[in-house]
């Protein structure tokens, strides 16, 4: 195998605010540790989480990469101590702690997947953080099951797109909340049998209606604020809501009476500093319940649009205007 270089392109966060302080930047090729492998990325997926911390509200965890970037796809090129699962130029797609947004990036071995026949390097590098993101929130904290009522909020953004068809293809009955006509029809074709928009509709309201006054079974949100007493109303009895994102602020004021009377769970989770451990248990998860969806064209892998890695401000500046799917740099 070509010996690796020492350095390598990677977009840095040069201070905090718009698109315009991510800038290329020549820095050293990472090095592997314990249990990692080292990946050359061929594309690289961009996030919410990726413009929280450009805006410095979400930095890196601890002693993990400040290169933005949370899933990649690639080409595995270097094997840390203990990571046996891959061979060097094995085709892989990985959630990472950060530092997507490289020519090289180091992976926990646990949170790689082999990158399925007939899934392009594109498509792969958009399925980590938005399905390990779902699976967990939806199905192993939600509870989610075949028949229940779900309502996701942000019907069109990367995570949407994905919970409303994994929901769709477990059997579920999905609402899902847009801002415009034309998302709430991409919402419908992706299996939703109901979108709100939220910009002239109350979503509350709209799931009386069309659960017939029972509510939903499982809510996941990422806008908090007004949202949530909204939500707390949304939900039928033993109802859970799942918080992953607080677009409109974490802190409001609810009665709490309304969850005692109808016995509600309120959660939620953020993936980013869960250990290691959690994450591959996620991903095995991932690789054997949502993979095979994906690799059958069941579920599809929405791609917005795609961007060179040098053009990464271009990238979130498309990820702060309309959108539909998942935005990808190209490597």
């Amino acid at each position: 195998m070509t010996a690796l270089p020492e350095t390598m392109t990677a977009i840095t966060i040069v201070g905090k605010g718009g698109p315009d302080v991510l800038q290329p930047a020549t820095v050293p090729v990472p090095l592997v540790g314990r249990g990692q492998v080292l990946i050359k990325v061929e594309a690289a997926g961009v996030n919410r989480p990726d413009v929280m911390q450009r805006l410095g509200l979400y930095p890196a965890p601890k002693g993990h990469s400040e290169i933005p970037g949370l899933e990649v796809s690639g080409t595995v090129v270097l094997l840390g101590p203990e990571a046996p699962r891959f061979s060097a130029g094995g085709k892989v797609m990985a959630l990472v702690n950060g530092g997507g947004y490289a020519e090289y990036c180091v992976a926990d071995e646990g949170s790689c997947l082999p990158v399925p026949d007939g899934v392009s390097m594109i498509e792969a590098a958009a399925i980590p953080e938005g399905f390990f993101t779902v699976w967990h929130n939806v199905f192993e904290r939600g509870g989610l099951k075949s028949g229940d009522w779900f309502l996701i909020h942000g019907g069109t953004s990367g995570i949407g797109v994905a919970a409303i068809q994994l929901a769709a293809a477990m059997g579920a009955k999905v609402i899902a909340t847009a801002g415009s006509a034309e998302k709430c029809a991409v919402c419908r074709e992706l299996g939703a049998v109901r979108a709100v928009d939220y910009k002239t509709e109350d979503f509350a309201e709209a799931v009386k209606a069309e659960t017939g006054g029972r509510g939903v079974d499982v809510i996941l949100d990422m806008v908090g604020g007004d949202y949530v007493e909204r939500n707390i109303r949304s939900l039928a009895d033993d109802g859970r809501l799942v918080n992953i994102g607080f677009q409109s602020g974490s802190k409001v004021t609810i009665d709490m009476i309304r969850i005692m009377l109808k016995r509600l769970t309120v959660t939620g989770s953020t993936l980013r500093i869960r250990s290691a451990e959690v994450k591959a248990a996620i991903a095995r998860a991932v690789e054997e319940k949502v993979v095979p969806l994906i690799a059958a064209k069941r579920v599809k892998v929405v791609i917005d649009a795609t961007f060179p890695l040098r053009e990464a401000a271009a990238a979130h500046a498309r990820m702060d205007a309309a959108h539909v799917g998942k935005i990808v740099l190209t490597v």
